[in-house]
């Protein structure tokens, strides 16, 4: 496995996409960030049970899907309608949303929406293929917002057949840096479209649990949970704290070396083979699966199997050269992964996967 997501190289497409930038911790404010949750305006009035489609409602997503999937945004007024039909959907799940087999995990996709198009042709629509995403659908690349858009307009349109977790760039600091916030005022010429979707990320599930047996989540373990149940009890409706139990979900990492130890990313920890294996026994589980981590082939395993990193943002950044994978589990829990390539993107040269020797 390649530990590190953040290999430093030099010759990025734009400044935003350096990935050694990743390696610091949320640990900086410049002024822009919020801490209230609903601050656009997108939870207020929220439900007491989960709001039923209406036809028209349906038109209308089908309509902005139909949109989306030609990687065109929608209107600034629409994706203040989408983000809050999306609170009444998420504000209902669980730390710990359940999650019934067969179903495909995808871990990081990163604003390259060509590449999730391709994932879900490798994979299979949505509604007819279940799906799990552990997070990160934003920054580096440069349709975030196309990216975030189309995920969350299909958790509203099939919110049984789709999961969205949180990831560790579902966080109004990290989206400030790594693309995203830029990448809004580009395309839509003030902040209010990232404001949106930053506010709807608090209400993002940090964790499911497939079938009681594999615990999915984006980063990995935190010395401050031993339980599942810890982690059903902890508030996310919140900004991606600085440090503690939710930090720690969404930021750490698997090490070869045993017990906790400090992470080089500056947030979470690294977690040891015995750590994994022990919380895999105290909570009858038998795979931790994270995404979070660059992974040549698209996927790793860990520990002994006991923890799999999946990643499925293919050539990552556009220069790394790497697979990505996707990994479905059958209603008998048979895993299989799926590798596959960068799609072409319209209007681009095709570039060669391999990667030149001294990136490895």
């Amino acid at each position: 496995m390649d530990v590190d997501t953040d290999v430093p190289m030099h010759d990025a497409v734009e400044d935003q996409l350096d990935p050694t930038l990743d390696e610091e911790a949320p640990g900086f404010d410049n002024g822009l960030t919020s801490s209230s949750p609903g601050a656009s305006g997108i939870a207020d009035n929220k439900s007491t049970k989960p709001v039923e489609l209406t036809g028209s409602s349906i038109g209308q997503l089908d309509a902005w899907l139909e949109k989306l999937s030609q990687c065109q945004c929608l209107s600034e007024e629409d994706v203040a309608k989408l983000c809050k039909m999306a609170v009444d959907v998420l504000q209902f799940e669980d730390n710990v949303q359940p999650v019934s087999v067969p179903v495909t995990i995808c871990g990081d996709v990163h604003g390259q929406f060509h590449d999730l198009i391709e994932l879900f042709k490798i994979g299979g629509p949505c509604p007819d293929t279940n799906y799990l995403f552990m997070g990160d659908y934003v920054d580096r690349g440069y349709y975030s917002v196309e990216t975030v858009s189309y995920l969350v307009a299909l958790k509203v349109r099939y919110p049984s057949r789709i999961t969205i977790l949180r990831g560790n760039h579902e966080s109004r600091q990290i989206t400030q840096v790594y693309g995203f916030y830029d990448e809004c005022l580009r395309k839509y010429g003030s902040a209010n479209v990232w404001k949106m979707f930053t506010d709807l990320f608090d209400y993002f599930p940090i964790t499911a649990l497939v079938d009681n047996k594999i615990f999915c989540l984006h980063g990995g373990l935190s010395p401050m949970i031993e339980t599942v149940d810890q982690v059903r009890e902890l508030n996310r409706i919140q900004e991606v704290p600085h440090e503690g139990p939710m930090c720690d979900l969404l930021w750490s990492d698997p090490d070869d070396r045993g017990g906790w130890g400090i992470s080089p990313r500056g947030a979470g920890f690294t977690f040891g083979q015995d750590i994994s294996e022990q919380f895999n026994h105290t909570n009858d589980l038998s795979l931790i699966a994270r995404a979070h981590q660059l992974v040549m082939e698209g996927y790793a395993w860990s520990h002994q199997q006991s923890v799999v990193t999946i990643f499925s943002a293919p050539n990552y950044c556009y220069r790394c050269g790497n697979q990505a994978a996707i990994m479905e589990v059958d209603d008998t829990m048979n895993r299989q992964f799926l590798q596959y390539d960068p799609s072409v993107r319209p209007g681009e040269p095709t570039v060669s996967r391999k990667t030149p020797d001294y990136f490895l």
